[in-house]
């Protein structure tokens, strides 16, 4: 008798490639930072930028979950896991993290054990168009604004266009990330690293991670054996998107990501405010989005075409409000080129299981999404935790230039000559 967390669709698709299904495996691990780690991380929080205490502390503890699931799969005599995943939380004021997969058995195993990220569906997907998973692989930072950021930003959003303390920060870190995911693949001897999912995770007050998480595979045609980081293939497409560029003849090349945060500015703000008073559009809140995002796929296919890629496809647009007249335009796709001959899928055609979607996961299925209007999302409010000293800063500013101002026209002495 064993638990399976897998569908029935899963369970025929990786029975056509000799797998069955398990037990579902699951591994913690409860990390704490220290009083010298925690004074360090504060500290950075204040200055700005990476707080590398708590992307190491981060990346342990996932580690450490994962190594638990893997050796409570192994324990069952499993060939690998599937459908890994990890999470955070907090457990009496602890960092607890959680890793879970179901495990799947080999029909005629070959002694070499993997995690996947990959449904079963998925994975079935992959080993058809030639990638065999290795290993389950993360890239992650802890990123804090910092106040003096925070300030030049603040001020910043007064004048109307692109806010360039944000955006470059945001770029950075998504960038590093994706190194580092790539520095893991290439450690266990990958060449590609397929179904990335990109997460960006609140972490305490101005805290933010962004957390890469995807399968690290090797494909025979990409290269013979282990490559450097900087040549890891990486993609966010979902496996039947893998197999049908494979049957067309297109691979997946690298994975490609830009920010852009513009503000209205107080001027335009201020026109707008007014504007909104009467029926009708509001055209410089519509040239601003619209040159947010302009900006935002320049910057990817800029990427794409330093990359060598021939286009960018499953393009997801996010847009999202930041803050009074502000707005985050995220752009993350795929880039792609053209396949080697021999790189076509093993099958001639997709078996309907492959294809079947749950109704959950088409409720959730990207795209293109408007302005969030709901709320700010992390980094919307990781701003905010440092955004309030910038903008005290100016409200104080404000006041000073008021009070010389009357000072100047003789209305504050007499004032308070009278008081």
């Amino acid at each position: 008798m064993f638990i399976s967390g897998m569908s029935g669709n899963e369970i025929y698709c990786l029975a056509q490639k000799g797998l069955g299904p398990g037990e579902i495996t699951v591994g913690n691990s409860v990390y704490s930072m220290g009083v010298g780690g925690s004074l360090g991380a504060l500290g950075r929080q204040f200055s700005g930028g990476e707080i590398t205490q708590i992307t190491q502390m981060i990346s342990d503890g996932r580690h450490a979950a994962i190594k638990r699931m893997e050796d409570e799969a192994k324990a069952h005599q499993a060939t690998g896991i599937t459908g890994v995943t990890t999470s955070l939380g907090t457990l009496a004021g602890f960092t607890e993290f959680l890793a879970q997969g179901t495990s799947v058995h080999a029909q005629q195993p070959t002694g070499t054990f993997f995690s996947s990220a990959a449904s079963g569906i998925e994975l079935y997907c992959h080993l058809d168009a030639g990638y065999t998973p290795v290993h389950f692989v993360m890239g992650n930072v802890a990123f804090a604004m910092g106040v003096g950021r925070g300030m030049m930003g603040s001020f910043r959003t007064l004048a109307k266009g692109e806010v360039h303390e944000y955006s470059s920060m945001y770029n950075e870190i998504r960038h590093t990330a994706l190194r580092r995911l790539c520095e893991e693949a290439a450690a266990v001897g990958a060449n590609a690293v397929v179904d990335v999912k990109v997460e960006m995770l609140p972490y305490g007050p101005g805290t933010v991670e962004l957390l890469l998480t995807g399968t690290a595979s090797h494909h025979p045609m990409l290269s013979q054996g282990p490559v450097p980081a900087n040549q890891v293939v990486t993609s966010e497409l979902s496996g039947e998107e893998l197999w049908n560029l494979a049957k067309i003849g297109l691979i997946p090349h690298q994975l490609v990501m830009a920010t852009s945060v513009y503000s209205l500015g107080v001027a335009a703000g201020v026109g707008a405010m007014f504007q909104g008073m009467t029926r009708g559009e509001l055209p410089e809140v519509t040239k601003l989005i619209y040159q947010a995002r302009e900006n935002c796929l320049e910057l990817i296919r800029k990427e794409a075409e330093q990359l060598g890629a021939e286009r960018v496809i499953g393009n997801r647009l996010q847009i999202r409000e930041m803050g009074s007249g502000m707005v985050e335009v995220i752009a993350i796709g795929t880039s792609v080129r053209r396949a080697l001959p021999g790189m076509e899928p093993a099958t001639p055609a997709l078996i309907p299981q492959a294809v079947i979607v749950d109704k959950s996961s088409r409720a959730n299925a990207g795209g293109v999404t408007g302005l969030n209007l709901g709320g700010a999302g992390p980094m919307g409010r990781a701003r905010a935790g440092v955004g309030g000293a910038g903008s005290r800063l100016i409200g104080v500013a404000i006041t000073l230039l008021m009070l010389v101002f009357f000072c100047c026209l003789g209305v504050l002495p007499a004032l308070l000559k009278n008081m």
